[in-house]
């Protein structure tokens, strides 16, 4: 399919963008620093640019479970929060890809606020994910913002409504309140609680159902995002995925075989200069 038509359909709102880390492969603050764009780069972000052992080097959620068992809550979420709000960055090029089309919904599974800053003169809600919260089993937050007085505003799950666009940060992020889902632990306690229903609002349960999905920049290879793709998208009517990688693993082809997903044969890069 050319790049044309699905921007049509997203313009449409029947194909969904969903953003992964990979689309910050180019993109560095002013300081010369990478943002993390992948599971190592992750790591050596949240790890002060040391390695760690290969074990916890596998997924970036084991590493950063171990520092904060070693180092605390407090820690994690403060080298989070400084990885993406300490110097400044440009927005990558599939967030100003999004900009000319503006849809109606976007999944966005990076930890910043690069999404956010589309659509800040424009009315919208947010969703964001939490974890390893007491007082009830649901692990997401509602938000509407307000252009006008640029402002998030806490707001009950039943306002959620097509009225405005939707923008659902599952993992979490730097803005309104900074609530990451990075550790292990937060990702076992999420998915625990999305498997039973608790982590997606209702509305957007039945808002999602038959949409495909474009999936920009993910890493199906790692089983951590399988299944948190695998929850958000349920009742999905396929899709299509664009990355950097030359070759698919077995895992990857296999997910993407089973949820009706077309790999792109084409790069991040020549994807949004229209070479598709």
């Amino acid at each position: 399919m050319k790049r044309a038509e699905l921007e049509q359909h997203i313009r449409e709102g029947v194909l969904v963008p969903f953003i992964g880390m990979g689309v910050f492969k180019e993109t560095q603050n002013e300081e010369g620093m990478q943002i993390p764009y992948d599971s190592d780069s992750m790591i050596l972000a949240l790890n002060g640019g040391r390695a760690m052992s290969p074990r916890l080097m596998y997924e970036y959620s084991r590493a950063a479970m171990s520092l904060e068992q070693r180092k605390g809550r407090a820690y994690i979420e403060g080298m989070t929060n400084h990885i993406f709000t300490s110097k400044p960055y440009a927005v990558p090029e599939v967030y100003v890809w999004l900009k000319s089309l503006m849809p109606r919904y976007v999944v966005d599974v990076n930890l910043d606020d690069s999404l956010l800053k589309l659509y800040a003169d424009t009315d919208h809600f947010l969703v964001t994910g939490v974890s390893r919260i007491m007082g009830g089993y649901e692990r997401f937050m509602v938000y509407m913002y307000h252009a006008q007085e640029k402002r998030y505003e806490r707001i009950e799950k039943e306002l959620l409504n097509s009225m405005l666009p939707i923008l659902f940060k599952p993992l979490g992020c730097v803005v309104p309140e900074k609530n990451f889902i990075i550790s292990d632990a937060d990702f076992v306690d999420w998915l625990t609680e999305a498997m039973g229903g608790y982590a997606i609002p209702a509305f957007l349960k039945t808002y999602r159902e038959n949409k495909a999905y474009l999936f920009l920049g993910l890493d199906f290879d790692r089983d951590t995002f399988r299944m948190v793709a695998n929850e958000i998208t349920m009742g999905l009517s396929g899709g299509y995925s664009v990355g950097d990688k030359n070759e698919l693993t077995k895992k990857e082809e296999k997910f993407l075989l089973s949820h009706h997903i077309t790999h792109l044969e084409t790069n991040l890069e020549h994807f949004l200069k229209g070479a598709h």
